[in-house]
């Protein structure tokens, strides 16, 4: 059972043959070559994701500016927030403030000012103008 006096045994075949190692690095030449973009395209997708969310948020600004704008070009508007606000009436009207009136206690107005606001604000120019320091 002895083998016969003519032959070898088969040699062993090696584990890692020169094609395998030349297959192994032009792999982890691609892999290494590979890297650097995929990692560009990631960071630019997460700053276009961002860009599209800022997008939006400014979007949603424009267009509370254009409805504030629109408001604000309706002259029935600018004269109720000059009543509301300035507490002013029209030429030909009598103003009154009611006091002690149960709806307005819960909406808590402020009072009407003493003096007109346009003196107020001339007050506070000469003011400024005086006090240079400040």
């Amino acid at each position: 059972m002895g083998e016969p006096a003519g032959r070898r045994p088969a040699p062993r075949p090696a584990r890692l043959t020169g094609r395998a190692a030349v297959l192994a690095v032009v792999i982890c030449a691609i892999v290494l070559s590979l890297a650097y973009p995929v990692r560009e395209y990631i960071a630019q997708r997460n700053q276009i994701s961002q860009l599209l969310a800022q997008r939006q948020a400014i979007s949603a600004q424009v267009n509370s500016l254009r409805a504030e704008q629109q408001r604000l070009s309706d002259p029935a508007y600018i004269e109720q927030q000059a009543r509301d606000q300035l507490h002013m009436c029209m030429p030909d009207e009598k103003c009154y403030v009611v006091v002690g009136d149960a709806q307005a206690a819960g909406r808590r107005r402020p009072a009407p000012a003493a003096t007109p606001w346009y003196s107020k604000l001339w007050r506070s120019v000469k003011q400024a103008s005086r006090d240079p320091a400040r």
